[in-house]
């Protein structure tokens, strides 16, 4: 069993959903990244999602936007990215990691050595902003050699017979997109969540995580009453963004204040329902 299909059934186990905060590589240094992904666990992090910073993320807004350029001045390449990960798993050996970004820096790694040092590294799953399942064999073979999970993205506009195809071949969870739209612009309503999950689950017997758009311990509470995980990204980059110098380096108490809000991002979650079957 995978680190993250062993995560999902310890939640169900548990009767609640998961929460998964994101950090993008290296925003604004590698060590805040670093001390970030150590910490994240013990504030409640079910998962962590990293992002892999690139040049042209046209599925992000302007919060994600910045977080990344300011990791690409800080260093992150993928190697380095990698080389986080694979720091992080000599004192986590549990919580599952997953990968976030676009094909373009993997094709430049090259798709098979990517997978194969991702896997090494201690990475467990991949999103892939923008390969769509029509192209995406020349990375879901290389990765499931690699016993990487390729989690795909399904929207509020994909149909049903879209939704079957973007399925095929997905592995670990299924991140609903809970927006049309960019990330961190809008927040899904509950009466949106209450018709559009029900939907996915019966279209596939993976966990499903819901995020571009979750911003509060509410938001959090409210996904985690429907889905099975909070994907929270934008709001903890905006806290950090807000805890920089004029040189963009960390002030005091940066990581500290990033970490309360993961804390009470779990708290939410953990609160919002108990005892349901996922």
């Amino acid at each position: 069993m995978s680190r993250i299909s062993a995560r999902f059934a310890a939640l169900r186990h548990e009767g609640r959903a998961g929460l998964i905060p994101f950090v993008e590589a290296c925003d604004p240094d590698r060590g805040t990244t670093e001390a970030l992904l150590a910490a994240f666990p013990g504030a409640g992090a079910d998962l962590i999602e990293i992002g892999m910073p690139f040049t042209d993320p046209m599925a992000d807004g302007p919060t994600v936007q910045r977080a990344g350029q300011r990791g690409l001045r800080g260093g992150a390449t993928l190697g380095v990215t990698l080389d986080i990960v694979r720091g992080f798993r000599r004192g986590d050996d549990a919580t599952p990691v997953v990968l976030m970004g676009y094909y373009n820096p993997i094709l430049a790694y090259g798709v098979e050595r990517f997978c194969g040092d991702a896997a090494a590294a201690g990475v467990d799953g991949l999103i892939v902003v923008d390969l769509p399942p029509e192209e995406a064999e020349e990375l879901a073979v290389p990765a499931a050699a690699a016993r990487l999970d390729l989690i795909r993205l399904v929207a509020p506009t994909t149909g049903p017979e879209r939704l079957q195809r973007v399925l095929h071949g997905a592995g670990g969870f299924v991140y609903y997109v809970s927006i049309t739209g960019i990330t961190g612009t809008r927040t899904a309503t509950e009466e949106h969540l209450r018709e559009a999950i029900p939907r996915v689950r019966a279209a596939t017997s993976l966990p499903v995580a819901v995020g571009f758009g979750v911003r509060t311990p509410d938001h959090a509470a409210t996904v985690a009453r429907h889905a099975d995980a909070a994907v929270v990204a934008s709001a903890l980059i905006d806290t950090m963004a807000a805890n920089l110098d004029e040189a963009g380096m960390p002030k005091p108490g940066t990581i500290a204040a990033v970490l309360d809000q993961v804390r009470a991002l779990a708290a939410a979650v953990r609160g919002a329902r108990v005892g349901r079957a996922a």
